[in-house]
């Protein structure tokens, strides 16, 4: 009779630097309230969270999965619709339950569309899948107009997040005041983002990306890829309507813009921007996002072409986004020739700064001139005035652009021959010493 072998133990060292890095994260959601007190900063910070859930739902399938979604806001708007239904049943007593929970309501919902839209959208992959994705978020954004009685028309559907029992019994915690929305976005958007992370160091997370990279070899080994997507596309959705469900909370308002291309589109440039080859990459980009859509949107009517041109320039660039970006760097300081690029660095980020104001200043005063010139002649800029009728003020931006291009250029390419050059070395020394 053969001898059975006992099983080994195996010891694995905690990751230290994992535990620091997700420990830092939830530090960060604690104290950020504490140091931006004002409305604004909370709004800001709570659209971030929210953002934050949809960009990495949205990377699951882009980034995971090699699914392009040109419709993943039909799966969070869905479940914002759902949550602030929930709401309402919650404040006419027909429904009991906590409103801390609503976001599930709205994941629960959208885990549902996955299943039913995933099941047809999943048959196809590649452009295909982005056509039918399209088409798809066209008919739902269709109906939210069609079917008032449930999509409440171009009014949308209201709510208040106030009703129902206090949060844990404790007195005064309605989530009435900002403050309270915003610890509760940031508990689910930690959560969400450890569940995220999760997922991808599972077999499903890792088949998914085999999927991604050769599809025809997970079929050899016996995988069916079209489940594997529908699979990917079902957890996303589920993401996806918890990010929606806690739109509903905060906005307490929920409209056919949530269902809308214009969100599809939103959060396909923040997970663009942010890089979706690294999971940080979409939390980079949605941080990114709303300093554009909502910070710098509060002083400038031209706000999109600012994120178009910086969104194509990023692209041309750094395809990689912005984490890549990030990433580079640390491999010269992991190398520790970044001490060389110090200089170069200063001179391409002060010309690159005079440069992009100078342009922005053209930008100003072009729009006041076209759009809001009833209001005066008079545009400022960085507490300045300019007259926009004066050839002085247009004279003194095309310098400024002229000079700063100038000296823009002329750094790029030293700072250009310097990263080249150290490149050189750090590969250089990786072929000579292998064994490190």
């Amino acid at each position: 009779m053969a001898a059975v072998p006992l099983p080994t133990l195996e010891y694995r060292p905690l990751n230290f630097g994992r535990w620091v890095v997700w420990g830092f994260a939830a530090l960060m959601f604690l104290v950020l309230p504490l140091i931006f007190t004002s409305k604004f900063s909370l709004a800001l910070m709570s659209q971030a969270g929210i953002l934050i859930i949809f960009a990495l739902s949205y990377n699951m399938l882009l980034g995971q999965s090699g699914m392009l979604s040109f419709g993943h806001a039909v799966y969070s708007g869905l479940g914002a619709y759902f949550a602030i239904h929930a709401l309402n049943f919650i404040g006419k007593g027909q429904l009991s339950f906590p409103v801390s929970l609503l976001p599930l309501v709205g994941g629960l919902a959208g885990l549902l569309f996955g299943f039913i839209f995933g099941w047809l959208t999943t048959r196809k992959a590649g452009t295909p899948f982005a056509m039918i994705t399209l088409g798809l978020g066209e008919m739902v954004f269709a109906a939210s107009l069609m079917f008032p009685g449930f999509f409440g028309g171009e009014a949308g559907i209201s709510g208040n997040r106030t009703t129902g029992p206090p949060f844990l019994g404790v007195p005064g915690w309605t989530f009435g005041p900002d403050i309270q929305v915003y610890y509760l976005i940031a508990v689910w958007c930690f959560a969400c983002m450890v569940a995220m992370f999760a997922l991808t160091h599972t077999p499903l997370g890792r088949i998914a990306n085999a999927v991604r990279d050769n599809p025809e070899r997970a079929e050899f080994i016996g995988y069916n890829t079209q489940r594997v997507r529908w699979l990917m596309l079902m957890l996303s959705a589920f993401f996806a309507g918890i990010a929606g469900g806690l739109m509903a909370i905060n906005l307490e308002s929920v409209g056919s813009e949530a269902v809308s291309a214009i969100r599809s589109g939103g959060v396909l440039l923040a997970a663009f921007i942010g890089g979706v080859s690294f999971f940080f990459g979409p939390i980079l980009g949605a941080v990114v996002f709303i300093f554009f859509s909502i910070a710098l949107s509060e002083y400038t009517k031209a706000w999109q072409l600012y994120l178009g041109a910086f969104f194509v320039i990023l692209v041309m660039f750094a395809p990689g986004g912005l984490s890549s970006l990030i990433l580079m760097n640390l491999r010269v300081m992991k190398f520790r020739k970044f001490g060389a690029l110090l200089d170069p660095y200063f001179g391409v980020i002060v010309s690159g700064v005079a440069l992009a104001l100078g342009l922005a200043l053209v930008v100003e005063m072009t729009y006041h001139l076209t759009l809001d010139i009833a209001l005066g002649p008079q545009v400022r800029f960085f507490g300045f005035a300019l007259d926009t009728q004066r050839l002085d003020a247009w004279v003194l931006a095309i310098t400024l652009v002229g000079a700063s291009f100038a000296a823009f250029e002329y750094t790029r390419r030293q700072f250009k021959a310097e990263w080249d050059r150290i490149q050189v070395e750090i590969e250089d020394w990786i072929r000579d010493n292998p064994e490190d």
